[in-house]
Parts: C-alpha cells; structure tokens; sequence
C-alpha cells in the first residue's frame, strides 16, 4: 500500500473540511505529530485510528483507499447511485421495476 497517496488524499479531505491537523487529531485522540506522519506518508496508521479519521471526517474507508482498491461492489453501488441521481423523479419509479425484474428474471 502507498502511504503516500493514502497521505494527501487525507490531507485533501481534512483542508476541505476545514480542519486543522492539531483540531483532526483532538477528534481522533491522536497525536497531532504522529496525524501529520500519516499525512506525509512516513506512518501508516492502525485500523482504529483509520476507523477512527474516516468517522472524523465522515468520509469513506474507500474513498481515502481509492488509489489502492481494485474495483469492487461499493465502485459499482457508487455507479448505480450516480446514476440514479441522473433518473428524472418521474422516471424513477418505473427504474426500480426495471431493477427488481432484472434482478428476479433468472429466479
């Protein structure tokens, strides 16, 4: 895994959010030294402290991955949510029928 990019995309995330690394780290019981590490990409942190930085931010565990994850099923939940937001509202309704025949059709 690249430490790196895991770094600035975190970094990225926490500057929109308009937090500082001294305010993330008090959210995260961190230290605001060892956040900064992460964010540069000299440490990696543990599965807590990452549990813990996603929910901070109230980001998902992928979307900081993203450069590292393969596709999976949340890439194409996140394709069909996209596009779903593109259905008019008054189309939608026939969509979801179109969904549950599709998926039902070979039953």
């Amino acid at each position: 895994m690249e430490k790196n990019g895991l770094g600035k995309r975190l970094n990225a995330v926490r500057k929109d959010k308009g937090l500082t690394s001294d305010k993330l780290s008090e959210m995260c019981n961190i230290n605001a030294t060892y956040l900064r590490q992460i964010e540069g990409g000299t440490k990696m942190p543990s599965l807590p402290v990452f549990i813990s930085i996603c929910n901070a931010l109230k980001v998902s565990p992928d979307y900081l991955l993203r450069d590292e994850l393969e596709e999976n099923e949340v890439t194409a939940i996140r394709e069909i949510e996209e596009l779903w937001e593109k259905v008019p509202p008054s189309r939608q309704a026939l969509v979801l029928e179109m969904i549950r025949a599709a998926l039902t059709h070979n039953e």
